[in-house]
Parts: structure tokens; C-alpha cells; sequence
């Protein structure tokens, strides 16, 4: 078969059969059978499109919560700093950063130059080393510290997410909680910590799996500890991201106390939640962590015909419904790739950055390192919009 390349016009569904069919029968990947013809990914079109009806609503930004109240902040377990770029919106100070992840260090490092990232390859930055953390930090801080300690321990051990694709009695379950080796236990070096320096306030973050795992006795016992060392602690409290102004369902648990008499009061829940499209509009086409995975056609042809909210379930993909919030974005483990879910009107998987809208992180924040490391340090963060409006409630109550 002799290709003639075409002048691109609008894509019509029976055209987009068409090149489909092409690249399978030539064998040549749907990739370059577009472009041939002059057209990409995003000019794919669903069977069955959906009514577009503009209702106004729109993800919360961090630039509503600017504050310059300068308190100290030191967090651990930093990630891509989702938590961090929360409290800085809030007014705090940045004092250090802990994350033994070299990539995420970069990711860091590149975007907040200022910020004293403790990582590698210049650091550790390993908090089963508590005594590495304890020196490093005792240059800079004074005890008791007069800011906030913020760090969400590693969560797959807690993971509902991450072990259903294993059985319980295989080896390789995950949900093993305070049992696993290194990650179970990252917890209570963070709890170490806080009863060592001392900060006048503290928040741990985690998926609600860290309270149901053992009955909660390790976590009760962790909470135990700090209220003997001096800290008033509030009722460990599951919160939605799509009722604080983000565009996708996401449900973490915040355990935050103070060496105050005052208890932390969580942010009250905006019922009014915002669809996905919202979150996924005006993104520029040469916007930096916004590549395109290159589908193959049998994979197209499946995602096209799914209809709103509906699973791919070869794929294990979900075309997002535009209206409602996204379902969680997924971090994908360390020895495998990142993905991510459908766009509710394009049938391709979502990109780095499209995710990380719907994670509410700036456009100019940049994610480092191979693709399926980005979609993890996306996928693994707090919401900034999120962490900024628990992080206002800690400034105005405890500061």
C-alpha cells in the first residue's frame, strides 16, 4: 500500500476508522500513521462526544492564598513538594527539605533553588537514618523549633490502591502496614523527630489505610507518644480533595497537633465540586511535562468507543467523565511505569501536566526524570490547593 500525505483537515470519525484501520493492516504504528497525514493524538475524537455545557466552576490556585508570615517549615518525605508548595503559599518559610530520592531532589532543586534540599546526591536524605537527619538538621534549627514539621511517610505498605493486584496470602501483598521492613516503620522516625526538636506544630499525612491497618494500634500508639511528649493533637481526619477546590476525588488522612492548649480545627468542606474539564482547560500545546504517549491503534480503537465514567478494562483505564471530579491520580510504583487516566474528550491517556492540573500544581512547576518518575512524583503529592488551605488554618491557630 502506497501512502499519499494529505493536507489536515478536521478529523472526522469515519477518517480516524480509517487510519486505524491503516496502521494495523501496514503494520506501522498509529503514531506515525497520524502524522503522515497530518494530524496527532490530540486530534482523536470519542464514538460518543457529550454535551458541552460551561458551569463556571474552576480549580482554586495557589495565588489566593499569598501571605508572607514568614514561620519556619521544615518537611521530610518531600516528594515533588505538593505539601510545600502549600505551606509556601500560606506565608511559611522554607528551611529544609528532606527526600532520599535523587529525581525528586532534582525536581525540587530546579524549581526552588532557594529551598536547603537535604538529598542525594549531596545527601542521604534517608529517614531510616535518623541519626544522619538529626545531625544535619541540628545545624540549623534550634530546639524546640518555633515553626511546623510537615511529611507524608511512604504510603504503599498502607495502599489500598496498590495491592489489588495481589492475593493476600501471595508474597507479594503490600498491605502489611507496620510489618514492612523499612517503609512501615518510616513513621515512627518521624515521630522521633518531632518529640526531638520539638516543633510547635506538626502534620502527617497518609492514605486512610495508616488507621485501619492492625486496628489502628501502631497509629494509636504513635499518637500516644507525642500527647505524652507535650502535644495536643486533633481527631485524625480523612479529607477529599474534590471538597476543597480541586478537581479530582482524592482521600488522605491528616493527623496535625501543637504543643499549643489549642486543637487543630480542619478546614469546613466545600460541597461543590468541580468537573475535570475545568482543571484540563487552556493548557499550552508547548507546555514543558506535556508528552503524548504514543498509543497503539487496537488501543485507540477501544478507548473511542467508551462512554463517559466507563473502565477500558484491558487497559485498566478510565475515560473521565468532564462534569465530575477526576478519580485519583495514580503515582505507579517505583519499578514500573506511571499512568493515568483517560481524557474525558480526547480517547488518550492523560500527560504529566494534564495530571498535574488536576493535582493543582502551577504550570511553570516542572517534574525531572524519566516520564513514568514523573507521573509518580505527580501522583504521589498532596494537592498544593489543598495543603495551603490546612496549612492557613495552622498559621492563623497556632501562630
Amino acid at each position: 500500500m502506497v501512502l499519499i500525505k494529505h493536507k489536515k483537515q478536521t478529523l472526522p470519525l469515519k477518517k480516524q476508522i480509517e487510519l486505524i484501520n491503516k496502521s494495523v493492516d501496514m503494520g506501522e504504528h498509529f503514531g506515525e500513521v497520524l502524522n503522515f497525514y497530518g494530524y496527532t493524538y490530540n486530534d482523536l475524537r470519542y464514538v460518543r462526544g457529550y454535551q458541552k455545557i460551561p458551569d463556571g466552576r474552576v480549580p482554586l490556585e495557589l495565588g489566593s492564598f499569598t501571605n508572607n508570615s514568614g514561620i519556619p517549615l521544615v518537611s521530610f518525605f518531600s516528594g515533588a513538594g505538593g505539601l510545600d508548595l502549600g505551606f509556601e503559599a500560606a506565608g511559611f518559610k522554607h528551611v529544609a527539605a528532606f527526600e532520599h530520592n535523587e529525581i525528586f531532589c532534582k525536581t525540587l532543586r530546579m524549581n526552588r533553588p532557594e529551598w536547603n534540599v537535604f538529598g542525594p546526591p549531596y545527601h542521604p536524605g534517608d529517614m531510616s537514618d535518623i541519626d544522619s537527619i538529626n545531625s544535619s538538621l541540628s545545624k540549623i534549627v534550634s530546639t524546640p523549633f518555633d515553626g511546623v514539621f510537615i511529611g507524608g511517610p511512604p504510603c504503599q505498605p498502607f495502599s489500598i490502591a496498590a495491592n489489588q493486584r495481589f492475593a493476600k496470602s501471595g508474597e507479594n501483598f503490600k498491605r502489611v502496614g507496620f510489618s514492612h521492613e523499612k517503609m512501615g516503620n518510616l513513621l515512627f522516625s518521624y515521630v522521633e523527630l518531632i518529640k526531638a526538636f520539638k516543633p510547635r506544630a506538626f502534620l502527617i499525612e497518609n492514605v486512610p489505610g495508616l488507621r485501619d491497618i492492625d486496628d489502628g494500634i501502631q497509629l494509636n500508639f504513635a499518637i500516644s507518644d507525642l500527647t505524652k511528649n507535650g502535644y495536643n493533637i486533633a481527631e485524625p481526619t480523612v479529607l477529599n480533595a474534590a471538597n476543597y477546590g480541586v478537581a479530582q476525588n482524592r482521600n488522605r488522612i491528616f493527623i496535625i497537633g501543637s504543643r499549643s492548649r489549642t486543637r487543630y480545627t480542619f478546614p469546613m468542606p466545600n460541597n461543590e465540586n468541580i468537573g475535570v474539564i475545568n482543571a484540563l482547560s487552556g493548557i499550552k500545546s508547548d507546555a514543558r511535562n506535556n508528552e503524548i504517549r504514543d498509543h497503539k491503534a487496537e488501543s485507540i480503537l477501544r478507548y473511542m468507543k467508551l462512554q463517559c465514567g466507563q473502565r477500558d478494562q484491558l487497559g485498566r483505564v478510565d475515560r473521565l467523565d468532564p462534569y465530575l471530579p477526576s478519580k485519583t491520580v495514580i503515582a505507579g510504583g517505583m519499578s514500573g511505569g506511571g499512568r493515568s487516566h483517560l481524557h474525558p474528550e480526547i480517547p488518550r491517556t492523560l500527560s504529566v501536566r494534564e495530571c498535574a492540573r488536576i493535582q493543582t500544581f502551577p504550570d511553570d512547576y516542572i517534574f525531572y526524570g524519566p516520564i513514568a518518575r514523573q507521573f509518580t512524583q505527580v501522583g504521589n503529592a498532596v494537592p498544593p490547593v489543598l495543603s495551603a488551605q490546612i496549612a492557613a488554618l495552622v498559621r492563623d491557630i497556632f501562630f
